[in-house]
């Protein structure tokens, strides 16, 4: 069931049922243009065979940056750079997909000073996406404006550059998912308030790409099921936010959860979840109740067992995995061949509750690096070296802004 090929609202076909969801890469140059390190990475799991790989955070704006070395795409000034990133996939069967994001009062500070948001609403905690609780400032009605409008710029220049599709990241606290959520939402106008006017962002995002990109181009979302906050974004929310877009054409709804001031999409959830892998299966069985659109899952997959079980049950369509994509450099053909059956991703811990915090990130953007290198993954990467040689980084960023 897992090879069986995927059709799109739009006529697009994904090859088998397998997707590599977004994780951080940090592997752009200080100018934001995607490194040959970062390109050669998506070439070999191009030839690992999935039917889908997402990108990490692509930023709309230069004005608004998540981490230090994002890629941003606002202009087509490193149009050369994409088109080649966007040629990994070229003469495979895999998709390639940029997720594309605003942070909003995520940005982390190192990066940018002016942190905007829907509301003047501070970050309560964000780990490294936040050195301080420094509160962002709302941003004006021609602002969301413009926001929207960089939304469109950067898809039309990723269809441009070759990518085969497009993801709004609707989730994980970032500016979508901010205006979503009654919590950091509370503005008064058109824009906040109501469920309403809370869900017109998204909607006007999309909008917009799909005008600037055309019908047969597939666009994706991120979306969170809940926030697991009060008072933030619930589930009966997220379920009515799956039906609107689903109206709207959107091709692909992507399901995960949580934000970086309680985050469940790194894994911490309860043991229950645990046990059954995936972390937001019970949302995603409420979802396929309202919805047609192809639904994919992400979170806790390591058995092949419970990825043929949740496509088999038609609660899903397609299956999201990350981490595994970082450490096990055949782990498509693996999966399909059944040459293995379990996946596990587990990090040493220091036992320094402040390192191990940045583990679920850091490590895996360093097995990254080395995939883009042409070395294998280190499943025994000493997690102290790897949280080192990032602060190192920070470190270096820090002393060449100040120059």
């Amino acid at each position: 069931m897992l090879d069986k090929e995927m059709v799109l609202p739009n006529g697009a076909k994904l090859s088998n049922r397998i997707a590599k969801s977004a994780m951080s890469e940090n592997l752009s140059t200080k100018n934001h243009e995607p490194t040959p390190v970062l390109i050669e990475a998506y070439r070999k799991w191009a030839t690992d065979g999935a039917g889908l790989l997402i990108t990490g955070n692509v930023m709309i704006s230069s004005k608004a940056i998540g981490e230090p070395r994002n890629v941003v795409i606002e202009d087509e000034k490193h149009l050369t750079l994409l088109k080649e990133w966007g040629a990994t996939v070229r003469g495979s069967k895999t998709h390639l997909w940029a997720q594309i994001n605003h942070p909003g009062r995520q940005a982390m500070e190192l990066v940018n000073s002016d942190l905007m948001a829907p509301s003047a609403v501070p970050l309560v905690f964000g780990g490294r996406k936040k050195v301080t609780k420094k509160t962002p400032r709302a941003l004006s009605s021609n602002e969301i404006s413009e926001i929207i409008e960089q939304f469109g710029t950067t898809a039309a220049i990723l269809k441009k550059a070759g990518f085969t599709g497009v993801q709004i990241h609707g989730a994980h606290g970032y500016l979508v998912s901010q205006f979503l959520s009654p919590d950091s939402n509370i503005r008064e106008d058109e824009w906040g308030g109501s469920f309403e006017n809370r869900t017109r962002f998204v909607v006007e995002v999309y909008r917009k790409i799909r005008e600037r990109v055309g019908a047969k181009f597939p666009i994706g979302i991120k979306l969170n099921s809940a926030d697991f906050q009060k008072g933030g974004f619930s589930e009966e929310e997220s379920i009515e936010v799956v039906k609107i877009l689903s109206k709207e054409g959107i091709d692909l709804i992507e399901i995960s959860g949580g934000t970086y001031e309680a985050p469940a999409m790194m894994g911490k959830r309860k043991k229950s979840s645990e046990i059954r892998e995936a972390y937001f299966l019970d949302y995603v069985k409420k979802a396929r109740k309202v919805t047609d659109t192809p639904l994919m899952l992400t979170g806790g997959f390591r058995t092949v067992k419970a990825m043929e079980d949740a496509v088999v049950s038609n609660h899903l369509d397609v299956v999201g995995i990350a981490r595994p994509f970082a450490i096990y450099p055949r782990l498509v053909r693996d999966i399909l061949s059944k040459n293995s059956n379990e996946f596990p991703t587990k990090i040493q811990k220091t036992g320094v509750k402040g390192i191990d915090d940045t583990m679920n990130i850091v490590w895996y953007e360093a097995q990254i690096r080395r995939l883009g290198k042409g070395k294998n993954p280190n499943p025994k990467l000493s997690p102290l070296l790897a949280f080192l040689r990032y602060s190192w980084f920070i470190l270096l960023h820090k002393m060449t802004k100040k120059k």
